[in-house]
C-alpha cells in the first residue's frame, strides 16, 4: 500500500467505454480510487452499488469516484449497465496501476494460495497527494466510510 503524503501515481487507462482517463485530469477535485478484484461478484457489487447509492453525497463534497480492476472494457461495460453505475470504472488489464498502487498480492481463500487484487481505497486530494488509505476494506461498509473521510 502507498503512504499517505506520498503523490498518487499518475496513470492512463480506459474506462468502461474506452475512452482514456488519466488521474491528472481530476486534479482540483478529490478523487476516491477504489481497487476491487472483479466485475459482478458479491462483494464487488455490494462496494460498486454503494458508491452508487451514495453519489448525490459524494458529488456534494466534489468526489470523484475511479473504480479500477483488471476486467476488460467490454465487462467493465456490462457490470455499468447492469447495476446502473453512474461513475467511472478503469480497465487495468496489464495490471500496471494495480501494481503501481501495490494492490497486487498474495490471497488466501480456503487455503488456496494465489495472487489477486487486495481490496485497496485510496483518497487523493486536490493537489494529486495521497490523504487516506485503506487496504482489506469491507465492501458493503467502504462506500460509507469513504463519505465520512471527505468530511
Amino acid at each position: 500500500m502507498l503512504s499517505i503524503g506520498t503523490k498518487a501515481p499518475d496513470f492512463t487507462l480506459p474506462d468502461q467505454n474506452g475512452a482514456a482517463h488519466t488521474l491528472s485530469e481530476y486534479r482540483g477535485q478529490k478523487v476516491i480510487l477504489y481497487f476491487y478484484p472483479k466485475d459482478n461478484t458479491a462483494g464487488c457489487t455490494k462496494q460498486a452499488c454503494g458508491f452508487k447509492d451514495l453519489m448525490p453525497q459524494f458529488r456534494e463534497k466534489g468526489a470523484v469516484i475511479l473504480g479500477v480492476s483488471k476486467d476488460s472494457v467490454a465487462s467493465h461495460k456490462r457490470f455499468e449497465e447492469k447495476y446502473g453505475l453512474p461513475f467511472t470504472l478503469l480497465s487495468d488489464e496489464e495490471k500496471a496501476v494495480i501494481q503501481a498502487y501495490d494492490v497486487w498480492k498474495e490471497k488466501k481463500n480456503y487455503g488456496k494460495v494465489s495472487m489477486g487484487v487486495v481490496r485497496t481505497t485510496y483518497l487523493i486530494d486536490e493537489n494529486g497527494v495521497i490523504v487516506r488509505a485503506f487496504d482489506k476494506v469491507k465492501a458493503a461498509d467502504n462506500p460509507a466510510q469513504m463519505l465520512g473521510e471527505l468530511g
